[in-house]
């Protein structure tokens, strides 16, 4: 199993990004999927999560402004970020918990290889 992240990019303050990530390989179903990022210097933050049946969750610094969605016919998720700020720039990962065909009674969490996103002021 893994998961291939793509859409990152340089962009203005204000501006929008779309980041989306597929997951592919011996896939039983998908739980829970999510964003999380990693500013130059600090710790890996949680952004936002969906779950299987499309609950939403969100960290209170980008609710309003980026939106989750996902496919679970494609196991895709997708990050839609807009009205963008210079604080947002930084490695985005997703992730998901995901039962593969060998271990079908428990989720693993696989990552994501972080895509950069970079907010010019």
């Amino acid at each position: 199993v893994q998961l291939q992240a793509c859409g990152g990019g340089l962009v203005q303050a204000g501006g929008s990004v779309r980041l989306s990530c597929a997951a592919s390989g011996s896939i039983f179903s998908i739980g829970t999927m999510g964003w999380y990022r990693q500013a130059p210097g600090k710790q890996r933050e949680w952004v936002a999560a969906i779950t299987s049946g499309g609950s939403t969750n969100y960290a209170d610094s980008v609710k309003g402004r980026f939106t989750i969605s996902r496919d679970n016919a494609k196991n895709t998720v997708v990050l839609q970020m807009n009205s963008l700020k210079p604080e947002d720039t930084g490695l985005y990962y997703c992730h998901a918990a995901i039962r593969d065909y060998s271990a079908r009674s428990y989720y693993t969490n696989y990552w994501g290889q972080g895509t950069l996103v970079t907010v010019s002021s």
